[in-house]
């Protein structure tokens, strides 16, 4: 099997299961649009925002570095893992303890910072107490905790060549968090409308339009995540090399701060438009924000299974003689594949906000849509070139990029969120990860060369941009012409690839 397939068939298995994952979990969106308004979606996205970040906290950078490790000692893989799972461990129980004391605080915190702002603009919204903030923080702090310790194990599965019972885990996770969410957003509401048996009882401890439902949903899925890894969990073995252990923090903690500064970018957005802009917009502002970039998730998706795939991927081959080929082939159909998804999801804006995003309230928001799908083009590109840090255990370069990519975000969200809100978070999104991309490029050339086809690569970036501009802002979003355009693309794609398109599907 070549190279190239073998690449492709791991990143589809992935693919597959973060595919179905996410896209059923995004089928979720219209039903947070149509039971919450937007100041209500506006809490649950400030608070999956702040988890977003300590997720980072938790993992320490430790997936990567496991990958990394088990290449550098191929005959001590046990204690690669026994070191790994340990640090995890060790970094959750050191921040419950210095959380826990302060949920309290916290909870006035969040509140003040996000929910209070609504409490004044709209006094009926229901989950914006401060007893309610604390039984948020509760249970995401356990979310944190159990889904850290699930990462190492879930990255054994990878490593060990195990697609199917990664995917089988992970989709039963995805499907007792939707499954619980439509029994406590939709079922029960109806079940309690057209008072059928047992509607009594419920009534009397269900909250109509708790958003903390979507939270306790969570938290049961990762419980019944880690339980399913026990087997993993239970081949780990209190035999751990304290070199290697400290070694592999100093690999990982570079990877921990890029990580941060990655979520940064991503989340800080979200945060920063509840804290600037004036109490009577700023949860709903948040929250209409939130909602439209829910369509750049397609492209996310392809992203994140193109990583699942590539980081093992590139470090098993990273011995290889033509190396430096392969990655910069791959690259070139990441672009082309990335560039497809961004102008099929403008060309069809329309018929994705009608359908997953019903909310009427939630439309004036669409012009986000392009320069977000577009930084998330950026953003794939950079994650690729970020193979060169990673492999010549250079992590402090991840820190850099990510760094100044991070300092970009609240920098131009400070100076323009007050004046543009929710445009000014989108575009400053595409600028940081345009940033982040061509400093990788620049420093990975200098210290990791890879033959990267520039020209090519740019002509397909450059021309899908042309193709979007004419889709969303000439033809308005017209469904028709955006799919002929897309079509023509596609069609040029395959014109010009052709000859590799046939020579990879013809080896074995």
């Amino acid at each position: 099997m070549s190279t190239a397939r073998k690449f492709a068939g791991q990143t589809t298995v992935y693919g597959i299961t973060t595919i179905a994952g996410r896209v059923l979990s995004f089928f979720l969106t219209p039903l947070y649009t149509k039971a919450y308004p937007a100041g209500t979606y506006g809490i649950l996205t400030t608070m999956f925002a702040y988890v977003s970040i300590l997720n980072a906290v938790m993992a320490f950078g430790m997936e990567t570095t496991f990958f990394r490790y088990l290449n550098k000692y191929e005959n001590n893989k046990q204690r690669v893992y026994n070191n790994a799972f340990a640090s995890v461990v060790s970094i959750t129980l050191i921040f419950l303890l210095l959380v826990l004391p302060f949920i309290s605080p916290i909870a006035d915190l969040i509140n003040v910072s996000a929910s209070a702002k609504i409490v004044h603009a709209h006094r009926a919204v229901v989950g914006t107490s401060h007893a309610d903030f604390i039984t948020y923080i509760e249970y995401f702090l356990a979310i944190l905790v159990l889904d850290a310790w699930c990462v190492i194990p879930f990255a054994k599965l990878r490593a060990d060549g195990r697609p199917g019972k990664y995917s089988l885990i992970k989709t039963i996770n995805i499907g007792i968090f939707i499954s619980l969410n439509l029994i406590f957003i939709w079922l029960i509401p109806f079940w309690m409308r057209h008072q059928l048996a047992g509607s009594a009882w419920v009534g009397h401890w269900y909250i109509k339009g708790w958003v903390g439902y979507v939270f306790l949903s969570n938290l049961f899925a990762s419980i019944v995540t880690l339980i399913l890894l026990l087997p993993e969990l239970l081949k780990i073995r209190f035999d751990f090399d304290r070199k290697m252990l400290f070694e592999m923090y100093a690999y990982s903690w570079p990877i921990l701060i890029a990580n941060l500064s990655y979520l940064i970018n991503e989340n800080a957005d979200k945060l920063m438009l509840g804290w600037l802009l004036p109490p009577k917009i700023g949860l709903r502002d948040v929250g209409i924000y939130g909602a439209c970039a829910k369509i750049s998730i397609f492209l996310s998706i392809f992203i994140n299974a193109f990583r699942l795939g590539a980081e093992p991927f590139f470090f098993n081959h990273a011995k290889n003689k033509n190396a430096s080929q392969t990655y910069a082939r791959i690259m070139e159909y990441f672009v082309i594949a990335v560039c497809i998804i961004f102008i099929g999801l403008i060309a069809n804006i329309d018929l994705l906000m009608k359908y997953f995003i019903p909310g009427h309230s939630y439309w004036v928001g669409i012009n986000v849509i392009p320069p977000l799908v577009f930084g998330y083009v950026s953003l794939g590109i950079y994650m690729n070139l970020s193979v060169w840090y990673k492999l010549s255990d250079q992590t402090k370069y991840g820190l850099y990029i990510s760094g100044i990519g991070a300092i970009a975000t609240i920098v131009l969200n400070v100076l323009f969120i007050p004046t543009y809100s929710y445009m000014a978070s989108a575009w400053t999104s595409l600028i940081a990860y345009t940033i982040m991309m061509i400093l990788s490029y620049l420093w990975g050339q200098k210290n990791y060369p890879i033959p990267y086809n520039l020209k090519k690569n740019g002509a397909y970036i450059i021309s899908s941009i042309i193709i979007v501009f004419l889709s969303f802002y000439i033809f308005k979003h017209n469904i028709f012409a955006g799919d002929a355009l897309l079509i023509g693309y596609v069609l040029a794609a395959y014109f010009f690839e052709r000859k590799d398109i046939k020579a990879i599907l013809s080896r074995k």
